[in-house]
């Protein structure tokens, strides 16, 4: 793929994306409104969309169809967007502004911040759910790995080691595990999910985690010297 046909393919799923995120996040109207107006905030209107663009790809390599795939890539991408409402919040990193504008719980407050941060994660397991696969057990594992990779073991368990880690110096070993659960285990599990909504073999899955786990750290780190 050539880098015009490439920047042109990352714009119309960034594009989609973001359309089918506007499709699922509760309308701003209904009750209770401030919260799904802040829902939306935190969600629409910025950012990179990088997992939902690595969704796409690990699910094109086996043919998975765009509705498929959407769902999937809406769903860790919420589970993103908690995550930064989360860590935002003053008992946490304390940052004021993300992605030029001010943070959620700036915007609205702490409380509204906190179940902006719980709807959409919940609201992620939701699609994931609801969404006929065509194969139960499928479904079923990719609703068993963003779980994983959403909880203790994962991105939870990455931020207690990064706020342990101010104003500390890691090793290396100490920084990759960290690195690894923080932000490698969503990205590891957004391929794999791509790749099992395509239904992907071993083999090709093995290679997405392999690739994931490198692409995950290397992410990591370059957003950490950012």
């Amino acid at each position: 793929m050539s880098t015009t046909a490439f920047a042109d393919w990352m714009a119309a799923t960034q594009a989609r994306v973001e359309n089918a995120l506007a499709r699922h996040l509760p309308p701003a109207e209904s009750i209770p409104a401030r919260l799904h107006d802040a829902m939306r905030y935190a969600t629409l209107g910025g950012g990179k969309r990088v997992r939902p663009l690595l969704a796409f790809a690990a699910g094109e390599l086996s043919g998975a169809t765009p509705e498929k795939l959407e769902i999937v890539a809406c769903a860790v991408e919420l589970i993103h967007a908690y995550s930064l409402v989360h860590d935002d919040l003053p008992c946490m990193d304390d940052d004021v502004l993300r992605r030029g504008r001010p943070t959620c719980h700036v915007e609205y407050d702490e409380a509204t911040a906190l179940l902006v941060g719980d709807s959409l994660q919940t609201l992620a397991f939701q699609l994931l759910a609801g969404q006929p696969f065509g194969d139960p057990a499928r479904q079923l594992e990719m609703i068993a790995l963003l779980a994983h990779a959403s909880g203790s073991r994962g991105m939870a368990g990455g931020q207690p080691l990064d706020l342990a880690a101010v104003g500390q110096a890691l090793d290396q070993p100490e920084l990759e595990l960290m690195h690894a659960l923080k932000t490698g285990a969503l990205i590891r599990a957004v391929l794999a999910m791509g790749g099992i909504a395509a239904g992907a073999s071993a083999e090709q899955l093995a290679a997405l985690d392999e690739y994931g786990s490198h692409i995950g750290l290397a992410f990591q780190v370059v957003d950490d010297i950012l």
